[in-house]
């Protein structure tokens, strides 16, 4: 007895010491995937090696300055008389391009589109694990109501057997009655613990959505709100959606192609400036224009100007099937969230009608008119009635989130998170005069540092 005491005594100590802790909400979940997720990682890196193809273009209109040094042995043997001859000579060469007809500045204007079609690819990323998280964190809240609803079955079905042995004993039914319910409490068992197995698998899910497995879980948080009709979300879709954004800018680019490949027919005039010193104290300065352009190339000017008129068409023929392809997501993920809400609907009147059904049944049996399976079976289609319940519910709040992801809306800065966001600007505007050794360079170190590079 003294040990049992203490036994209390200590568990009622570790309760009173360990405060509960905070629920964890979904805002908590969607923070955590926006701030551990490596696949936004990547998809940032993507984006700042293509700000550095603006600084690579951006460095064309500059002045190629390089120096070339040079030394040598030479040994000559003329029979009695060898020499040896030791020579050394240093080169400073400058060399610009003054005139190509447009052809670095359409480089620099599509790496600049090719930035900002990074970026929105970057933006549908976001969307999808922001989705990812949503529905981890809704699948283990689903998960394990349905583990709580299967032990509430569990138990109940072994009240039954209970009961229907204690009426075996007194002779009102038979061993079968007793077997059907010793069958039906193993099986719900077994059901038991696969739900206890697709908790585990949930689990799995919200770690790697999140970066962590989930605690307790705060109840889901109201829906956020959606148009009032298909046409209007699909509407706000057109007009949003990083994915249509991005093919857009990728019409651009392909038009920019065609201009490219135009320039490169025309001539290109640069200045050249050099000078040498040898270990002879021999000085040597030249300076110089060329122009030169191609003037027969076996066809392969023509060939890349062919090319770029069809990707020009590409281009603007993936762009309308982009718009068709967002337009029908959005119809899709509308009539998914239509089809949840009608679920939830009808199975709040099977879960009545069950529930009604269960209760007539257990007092029939009670009054020796129905049977044991007949009990079971009652109470099997209420099970099945709110398990349904719970699978509509969770599918209905997940097809919110995706509703708003086919609208392109399913961000950081529209669900009002209240954390700081990843800033495409600042490593772009620390690149975009491509920088070496100076201010801007310094600036960049801490913006690489910042990021965690």
């Amino acid at each position: 007895m003294r040990g049992w005491l203490l036994s209390v005594v200590v568990a009622l100590s570790v309760v009173v010491a360990v405060p509960e802790g905070r629920a964890e909400t979904l805002a908590d979940a969607l923070i955590a995937a926006y701030n551990n997720s490596n696949l936004l990682d990547q998809n940032r890196a993507v984006l700042r090696a293509a700000d550095e193809d603006v600084a690579v273009a951006v460095s064309s209109l500059r002045p190629v300055v390089a120096y070339t040094l040079q030394g040598g042995w030479q040994r000559t043997d003329l029979g009695p008389v060898v020499t040896e001859d030791l020579s050394a000579s240093l080169g400073l060469s400058a060399e610009m391009t003054l005139l190509d007809f447009g052809r670095r500045q359409i480089g620099i204007d599509i790496a600049r589109e090719s930035v900002l079609a990074t970026r929105q690819a970057l933006l549908d990323v976001e969307q999808n694990v922001l989705l990812a998280a949503v529905s981890a964190y809704v699948d283990v809240r689903l998960a394990q109501d349905v583990v709580a609803l299967r032990q509430s079955n569990l138990r109940l079905i072994t009240q039954e057997l209970r009961a229907a042995r204690d009426r075996f004993d007194v002779g009102e039914i038979t061993r079968t009655d007793v077997s059907i319910a010793e069958a039906r409490l193993a099986a719900s068992r077994a059901a038991l613990a696969a739900a206890e197995g697709q908790l585990k698998i949930a689990r799995e899910a919200y770690k790697a959505a999140t970066g962590a497995y989930p605690h307790r879980l705060a109840a889901l948080p109201k829906a956020p709100a959606l148009p009032r009709t298909m046409e209007e979300a699909q509407a706000v879709a057109r007009a949003t959606h990083p994915l249509l954004k991005q093919a857009q800018h990728q019409v651009t680019i392909a038009d920019l192609q065609v201009a490219l490949a135009n320039a490169n027919r025309l001539p290109t005039v640069g200045a050249g400036a050099s000078l040498g010193l040898s270990d002879g104290g021999v000085q040597s300065q030249s300076l110089g224009l060329t122009m030169n352009q191609t003037l027969y190339g076996g066809g392969r000017l023509s060939a890349l100007q062919r090319k770029a008129l069809a990707g020009k068409d590409a281009a603007r023929a993936g762009l309308q099937q982009a718009a068709v392809g967002i337009v029908q997501n959005v119809g899709v993920a509308w009539a998914n969230l239509s089809v949840a809400n009608a679920s939830i609907e009808a199975s709040d009147l099977q879960i009545r009608a069950a529930q009604a059904a269960f209760d007539g049944v257990r007092e029939e049996a009670a009054a020796g008119t129905r049977t044991t399976l007949d009990v079971l079976n009652a109470e099997q289609e209420l099970l099945d009635a709110r398990n349904a319940r719970l699978e509509a519910e969770a599918q209905r709040y997940v097809a919110v989130y995706q509703v708003l992801a086919t609208m392109g809306l399913l961000t950081v800065d529209h669900l009002k998170l209240g954390i700081p966001t990843y800033d495409p600007e600042a490593y772009y505007g620390a690149v975009r005069n491509a920088p070496a050794h100076s201010v801007q360079g310094k600036k960049l170190d801490r913006i690489l540092e910042k990021i965690g590079n």
